[in-house]
């Protein structure tokens, strides 16, 4: 599993790149990121190289940050890719909360971020089905 950092926005021009100029001044890459928002504000859900100091950089800063596991999961970069993923998921009666995707650095996979209702007993499932769980290493080496 992947430490995902979460950080609440205020919904104003600026808030996002506040939020990305932490982290390029404390020398924290980002891997991937997701934004969702409503009228007041937004969330920011990021997969950084190192959540311990994107964490620390935004605390410091005033921004407030929750870390959550989430599931990198390698998927086909093909037409029904996803839809194959999908119908594991469904088979093994898996709960999806949230889930964002990114291209990878191999054109012939696509990596998806899911938030599942429990991250633990998805992640036993998946991998039993020979699911391809993609780990902090392999993403650093993307």
């Amino acid at each position: 599993m992947l430490t995902q950092l979460s950080l609440f926005l205020e919904n104003r021009p600026g808030a996002l790149s506040e939020a990305c100029n932490v982290l390029k001044r404390a020398g924290v890459n980002l891997r991937a990121l997701a934004l969702a928002d409503t009228q007041q504000f937004g969330i920011l859900r990021l997969l950084v190289d190192d959540p311990a100091a994107g964490k620390a950089a935004l605390s410091a800063d005033g921004f407030v940050v929750k870390e959550n596991k989430v599931l990198a999961l390698g998927v086909p970069d093909c037409a029904g890719g996803l839809a194959e993923l999908f119908t594991v998921i469904d088979r093994l009666g898996l709960s999806v909360e949230y889930m964002y995707a990114f291209a990878g650095g191999r054109k012939d996979r696509a990596v998806i971020v899911f938030r599942f209702a429990d991250q633990e007993q998805a992640a036993a499932k998946l991998t039993a089905e020979n699911v391809e769980v993609i780990t902090a290493d392999m993403l650093a080496a993307e």
